[in-house]
């Protein structure tokens, strides 16, 4: 159901290098790049995590609420992500854990503030 997801930033080439390394751990790769945004997926006609300044012109900021979820192939994989969001600048939000017998996550902000998670949930 999910074609895209857009995280504004203010600085895109700053918050670039965060998401370039940060993706990598997942196997993400850039999909597409303009002056105004930067896309990273897993193939390129799939889903996507867009890098963007705002079209309006004013600047981003982070929601109250929003929070963007990263799939992780398992608990190790979450672990990594978590630890390279932390090496690169983020913030805990909450360390790797159990949230319940089926759900594994990490919960971390990106340097502009915006709310990540990295999960793992069994099939």
């Amino acid at each position: 159901m999910i074609g895209y997801v857009c995280i504004g930033t203010n600085d895109l080439r700053s918050a670039a290098r965060f998401y370039d390394e940060l993706l990598a751990v997942l196997g993400a790769k850039r999909n597409g790049e303009t002056e105004r945004y930067i896309s990273w997926g897993l193939t390129p006609d799939g889903i996507s995590l867009l890098l963007i300044k705002p079209h309006n012109g004013q600047p981003a900021t982070a929601g109250n609420g929003n929070m963007t979820a990263l799939a992780a192939s398992s608990t190790a994989q979450v672990d990594a992500v978590y630890r390279k969001a932390i090496a690169l600048g983020g913030k805990d939000e909450g360390p790797p854990g159990a949230r319940s017998e089926t759900f594994y996550a990490a919960f971390f902000r990106d340097p502009e503030g915006n709310k990540l998670s990295a999960y793992y949930s069994p099939p």
